[in-house]
């Protein structure tokens, strides 16, 4: 039996019927599809909006806008400063917001989700490639995949700014705005940690773990969350979401926070 081994510039394997697969196939990269296409609506809709986006009484800021940095934040929501104008294609969170596209859009389950789902490239397995010839990453634009370490590094930064604009909101009380923060900076944490160049620099060059008895205890709490990595990048959507929607809905005055203790 022959093997064939694809490789850059190499053709696809003819094969005269699009599949010989008689499940739904094609469920999975449509869900998929249809749910990024939704959140980047969403987002891209909530970071060009600039309002409701700071809850001074409570000291909530949504992550979509952390940190703010332009001058046309509200009062309390700019911890770092306003060196940015306030220019209407400038997002507040000008400096983080590309870091973070970069990180997911160069993270190895978010790559093979939008090739499958947008590129079709292949849709699913045993199911033929759209296009006619295979690259790989090697070329334009697609040769900035290998970014992704430095990416995570910035992630990890940003994470950090995360975890404290969900402390400083215990400042005035607690409610379920907190509960929220929170909830939404522990998935984060976990997503990040879970990246693969996360557990590979956790301990990929090692070449005896019980010489590093710390770091094998960190490469094995990694290997963990990275078993749920395509799990965790759905679910951080999810609290993204649901915290700036949330955020947005007290901003705007369509409710009131639930607050336990004031």
């Amino acid at each position: 039996m022959t093997t064939t081994v694809s490789r850059p510039g190499a053709k696809r394997a003819a094969i005269a019927a699009r599949t010989l697969r008689t499940d739904r196939w094609w469920l999975a990269p449509l869900i998929t599809f249809a749910g990024l296409s939704a959140w980047v609506l969403y987002a891209t809709v909530r970071v060009f909006m600039h309002k409701w986006y700071y809850v001074p009484d409570f000291h909530y800021l949504t992550p979509f806008y952390s940190p703010c940095l332009t001058d046309r934040c509200v009062e309390g929501s700019a911890e770092f400063g306003t060196p940015l104008p306030s220019f209407w294609l400038i997002p507040e969170a000008a400096f983080t917001l590309p870091f973070l596209l970069l990180f997911r859009l160069t993270c190895y389950y978010y790559r093979k989700a939008y090739y499958r789902a947008f590129w079709l490239s292949p849709p699913a397995c045993a199911v033929p490639d759209a296009h006619a010839k295979y690259t790989g990453e090697t070329r334009f634009p697609l040769v900035f995949q290998n970014l992704h370490r430095y990416a995570f590094y910035a992630a990890t930064i940003i994470s950090v700014i995360n975890t404290w604009d969900a402390i400083r909101s215990f400042g005035t009380g607690f409610g379920l705005g907190n509960v929220i923060l929170t909830a939404n900076v522990v998935m984060l944490w976990a997503y990040t940690l879970s990246c693969h160049s996360c557990r590979h620099i956790a301990g990929g060059r090692l070449k005896h773990f019980s010489k590093h008895p710390v770091r094998y205890r960190f490469w094995t709490f990694v290997s963990k969350l990275n078993a749920r990595h395509m799990l965790l990048a759905w679910v951080t959507l999810g609290t993204l979401a649901l915290t700036d929607f949330y955020v947005m809905a007290l901003a705007a005055g369509w409710w009131p926070d639930l607050r336990f203790i004031s």
